[in-house]
């Protein structure tokens, strides 16, 4: 791993916070609201498939692009989310077999856990994207003091093994949509009953998907501020950005 110096060091520091997203609103917009238009209005009585299927995937697509002009920048996880719901929404459109929406679900976060990997041979690995950076830690504080502590060869192997943890999680969850998706989805395209398997899968997602690889992410973070803490010689309190 080349340069991690050079990445802790540039962490811009003075900036403004950045106005903190709603989590009431993300689950609605991206959970709730889809899974009650897909199982309770897909009937022909209500939107008919069709529509129901355009109209619950325009509430997580909406958020997207709410959450790109409140931020005034491209947001890469929100903006890989609105592609993924288009890519279900296409799939369930064109009737095209559950099989290609199952194939969707487990690609992204393995290209995340890949990618995780990869970036372990630059100078910029994506464990300093999610896991260790300025909006979470105090960076230069820690970074003076594994200059001055001379540990920053073990606080290298540190970031590598939380980096296989990270990719791990992805790993998991990739694993994880690919079996939800196979199982939940068993009801031909293009009718009522599989607009109501999807609006499942979507209610299911939390709980089956995000919750385990949220509690890897969070086992990983203990793991790594531990780390930090001793090889710093700073409390947790130090090290952690102070809102």
């Amino acid at each position: 791993m080349q340069n991690q110096d050079s990445r802790i060091e540039n962490s811009p520091q003075g900036k403004a916070p950045e106005k903190q997203e709603s989590l009431l609103l993300n689950l609605a917009f991206n959970l709730l609201v889809p899974t009650l238009v897909l199982t309770k209005l897909s009937d022909p009585e209500f939107l008919g498939i069709k529509l129901a299927i355009v109209v619950a995937l325009s509430f997580p697509i909406g958020y997207g692009i709410h959450d790109f002009l409140t931020r005034g920048k491209l947001n890469f996880f929100s903006a890989l989310g609105v592609v993924s719901v288009a890519l279900t929404g296409g799939i369930s459109l064109l009737e095209l077999d559950a099989i290609y929406i199952a194939i969707k679900e487990a690609s992204i976060p393995a290209i995340f856990g890949a990618a995780t990997l990869i970036s372990l041979k630059t100078s910029q690995p994506l464990i300093h994207t999610f896991l260790l950076n300025d909006a979470i830690l105090e960076i230069q504080k820690i970074n003076t003091a594994l200059k001055d502590n001379g540990r920053k060869p073990e606080f290298d192997k540190l970031l590598i093994n939380a980096s296989w943890i990270l990719a791990g999680s992805f790993f998991l969850s990739s694993l994880l949509n690919y079996l939800l998706a196979v199982i939940i989805l068993t009801a031909d395209p293009g009718t009522v009953a599989f607009n109501e398997q999807l609006g499942k899968m979507t209610a299911l997602s939390f709980p089956v998907i995000a919750l385990p690889a949220m509690l890897v992410m969070m086992g990983n973070l203990f793991y790594l501020f531990r780390g930090i803490t001793k090889l710093t010689g700073m409390s947790l309190e130090e090290i952690i950005k102070q809102k």
